[in-house]
């Protein structure tokens, strides 16, 4: 046991920080009423003989937002090293649990994920919160008594300072483990009156003949702030009394029907869900029951899911269904059935309260009929009694189960649509199992260890998704000619070594990944007849699928594209064909190199390190798209060039051999959209970005520039601009949402900008500098507001990062003090 105890992290590695590593302040809505209850919570946080706290009521009360303003309270007061926030959810799952303690203490790497005994994981994670200093521990949704001891919880006294505070529907629990128990009650009738009125908006609270009805509404929301905002959120903007009047008559008859205070709460939910019109929006809602609960759903992959499920109708373009799937998702947000979060890293994603889930669960027990299992730790397959003939979907995501026994095989599925399946260690499946699923639309085996699908898969004619993605363990697949209706499939990640049998005949094919490293060819002839492709994935670092253009050409329909061409020749060719057909890429990443330097934005070019690149002199030439309105560069976010020693500058009038003659304007639209330009080992060089390149690059955020052994200056001005201006005039160099200038072996660098250039960079946060031995000196700034003096002024977030004698061997011409203005952080060595 010690050799694991010995692994784990103790205060003087950084566990028990204050500051940032305290903790994340958590995205969370305003309170309405709630002082006396927060205040209790508070007062028993400070108090030192409480160390457990039970914070109970029932579902839509309001404890978890209450607690998310006391931890973010918690953290701006500093009275705690720590404060540790993690969810449980109705099936407590030891490992998870501990291993979200012990990401919150940014040490998930010491419980090895592989370490199946709990025991131990327990005593090394015991260890890292005794190690932690003095924190509070707040466990939220707890539905049933948790043993601490089993999770790795060490003993809470007031000698330690350390509090554990939790959230649960049960007065029980908070008994059970020995808590101070406080009550969340609903919210007085004035504070569910001012709650209500926030959310329906202001033209409703003017309204004399609408009030007291509405007043009415809110008392059959039972002071609920969950029923509150949803109701509020469902008769937003309506100005009609008889609605209303309708609106109450409804609630009340739902309310009268059921017994129990947690039915209640479902129908006055379900008030809201009944309210949208459309059908195909209340299917985009119950789809999102199927995740397991407090599951953190990535936006586009549930619109994904939409279009998967033809939830939304097809439309010219799959961008403009992406785009009515956020406009779908943006009316559940705003009728408060589904939560926008984000999440620590700053990702948004979209999560339903539990209550609500529980009211779209007793829909999907009648009509619709799905069956949910999700996330409930299952280890097989529901027993056959369960696959009832008018089920409709399963879910059985993240689950644990290994494999699909013979003796458990659902036998009348024939209203089966969907089957989610992903997230299980699966590794066989019979062939008798899609037997009897005749309607089958939707399978989803993504993130399983299947290494070969039965050949039933065959029989699924109404097969339109198909998803396979990040089967790490997959080798081959049956023959797919008879899919016919097949509108996806993904087999990113998957060990196949050929394309699919068949593949040539799925001509229905929308979306198509084959982004795998072990793929041998791409069979000559299958893209050009799969004229429908809208989406189309290949590896960029796997050389044997390096596409030709001509087989690109037919694919007049597609958006996005991910993959590499075999030579600055192809690559070339395919850009003509998409100015000469007028098409814009919505998201693409091109290759054109021997290793995978793609960088993480939606609009990519990386060229270098490949065989015919000893005549690429320049990436535009002007001349190859003069007489083309389109062009593809325009939307380019991230250019990446290496290698190219003969690559003299990005634009040229004429890209033909030995005619590099720079070209004096660029189209308005080249470049345009530009964030990052990476350039490293193109020996050819000399400067960076033309003056008159400058105007185009307004949305550029960061510039690496390596290991270019002829580079001169960054930044150019021309020769007769100099001129005119005469020497002692300043030329303003614009770049305003620049952030990063990264400069690295240059050894001939002399200047970031030329000597009476001065730079309008207020968004600056670092200029790097790593052997540039010739560049002595640090250009002026001036704001793009104001009268900021050159010399006298320098972005208030810019930082200097370079070696110590660097920064000392600067010259500062006439302007010593300049060197105060700038701030400089010493690298070492």
């Amino acid at each position: 046991m010690k050799e694991f105890l010995d692994k784990a992290p103790n205060a003087s590695e950084g566990l028990a920080m204050d500051g940032p590593s305290a903790g994340l302040p958590l995205p969370t809505s305003e309170l309405v009423g709630e002082e006396a209850v927060r205040n209790e919570i508070w007062a028993c946080l400070m108090q030192e003989e409480v160390s457990k706290i039970g914070v109970w009521g029932m579902g839509g009360v309001g404890k978890t937002t209450i607690m998310k303003h006391i931890h973010n309270d918690l953290l701006k007061q500093r009275r705690f090293e720590r404060v540790i926030w993690v969810t449980i959810s109705k099936e407590f799952n030891v490992m998870k649990v501990q291993d979200n303690i012990a990401s919150a203490l940014e040490a998930k790497a010491y419980l090895d994920k592989e370490e199946e005994d709990k025991l131990r994981r327990a005593a090394i994670l015991s260890e890292m919160l005794k190690n932690a200093g003095k924190h509070v521990l707040i466990l939220d949704d707890v539905w049933d008594k948790v043993s601490l001891e089993e999770v790795g919880i060490p003993e809470l006294s007031g000698s330690n300072g350390c509090k554990l505070a939790l959230t649960t529907r049960s007065e029980h629990v908070c008994k059970y483990m020995g808590c101070k128990v406080i009550k969340v009650k609903p919210l007085s009738e004035e504070e569910a009156l001012i709650l209500f009125l926030n959310k329906v908006g202001p033209n409703i609270v003017q309204s004399p003949t609408i009030m007291p009805t509405l007043k009415l509404v809110v008392k059959e929301c039972a002071g609920l702030p969950l029923t509150i905002v949803v109701v509020a959120g469902t008769m937003k903007g309506e100005d009609n009394p008889l609605i209303w009047k309708n609106a109450l008559g409804e609630l009340k008859e739902r309310i009268g029907k059921v017994e129990g205070v947690e039915a209640e709460v479902i129908e006055r939910l379900k008030f809201s869900f009944d309210h949208l019109k459309d059908e195909k929006v209340k299917y985009c809602f119950l789809h999102c029951a199927l995740y397991p609960e407090d599951f953190k759903i990535e936006k586009d992959e549930l619109i994904e899911c939409w279009i998967e499920e033809g939830f939304i109708d097809d439309m010219g373009t799959r961008q403009e269904m992406k785009e009515k799937g956020h406009v779908i998702l943006k009316k559940l947000e705003d009728n408060c059935l589904l939560e926008n979060i984000t999440t620590k890293f700053g990702l948004h994603r979209i999560k339903m309260h539990d209550a609500v889930r529980d009211m779209a669960l007793s829909i999907t027990r009648m009509n619709p009929r799905y069956m949910i299992q999700a996330g409930l730790q299952l280890e097989e397959l529901p027993k056959e009694e369960q696959w009832s003939p008018d089920i409709e979907k399963v879910s059985l995501m993240f689950n644990s189960i290994p494999e699909i026994s013979i003796d458990v095989l659902p036998t009348k599925c024939q209203l089966l649509t969907t089957l989610l399946l992903q997230d299980n260690p699966i590794k066989k499946i019979p062939y008798s199992f899609f037997t009897n699923m005749p309607c089958l639309s939707v399978l989803n085996l993504s993130s399983t260890k299947i290494k070969s699908l039965p050949n039933s898969i065959s029989e699924l004619k109404n097969l339109t998704t198909l998803l396979l993605g990040g089967c790490f363990d997959l080798r081959g697949l049956p023959c797919l000619s008879t899919l016919q209706e097949l509108k996806k499939l993904d087999l990113c990640g998957t060990k196949i070594e050929e394309v699919p049998e068949g593949m040539d005949m799925l001509i229905k094919l929308r979306y198509l990944d084959l982004r795998v490293r072990t793929l041998k060819e791409i069979p000559a002839g299958l893209l050009p007849k799969l004229v429908h492709l809208q989406h189309l994935g290949f590896h960029e670092s796997n050389e044997k699928t390096s596409l030709k253009a001509e087989e690109m050409e037919p694919l007049k329909k597609l958006e996005c594209f991910t993959g590499r061409f075999e030579d600055i020749g192809e690559l070339n060719k395919f850009i003509s064909s998409m100015q000469q057909s007028k098409k814009n890429l919505i998201k693409y990443h091109l290759q054109v190199s021997s290793d995978d330097m793609g960088r993480g934005r939606e609009k990519t070019v990386t060229i270098g390190g490949v065989q015919n690149w000893e005549g690429i002199e320049c990436v535009v030439s002007l001349f190859s798209f003069a007489s083309s309105s389109a062009h593809p560069f325009q939307s380019l976010e991230v250019l990446d060039l290496q290698i190219l020693p003969k690559l003299s500058a990005l634009i040229m009038k004429d890209a033909g051999i030995g005619s590099a003659t720079t070209s004096t304007v660029a189209p308005s639209a080249t470049f345009s959209h530009l964030k990052e330009i990476m350039i490293a080992n193109c020996s050819s060089m000399k400067t960076l970005l033309p003056p008159w390149l400058l105007p185009n690059l307004q949305n550029l955020e960061e510039i690496f520039v390596g290991g270019c052994s002829q580079l001169v200056e960054i930044l150019g001005a021309a020769t007769s601009e100099v001129e005119e201006k005469g020497s002692d005039a300043l030329i303003k160099f614009h770049l305003p949402k620049l952030r990063k200038l990264v400069l690295w072996r240059l050894p001939n660098l002399k200047s970031i900008c030329s000597k009476c250039g001065v730079m309008v960079c207020d968004s600056l946060e670092l200029i790097s500098v790593d052997k540039c031995d010739k560049l002595k000196r640090i250009p002026p700034f001036v704001p793009f507001v104001g009268n900021g003096q050159p010399f006298a002024y320098a972005p208030s977030s810019l930082t200097i990062k370079s070696r110590k004698e660097w920064w000392e061997s600067l010259e500062w011409d006439d302007h010593p003090n300049f060197k105060n203005v700038l701030r400089f952080n010493p690298r070492g060595g």
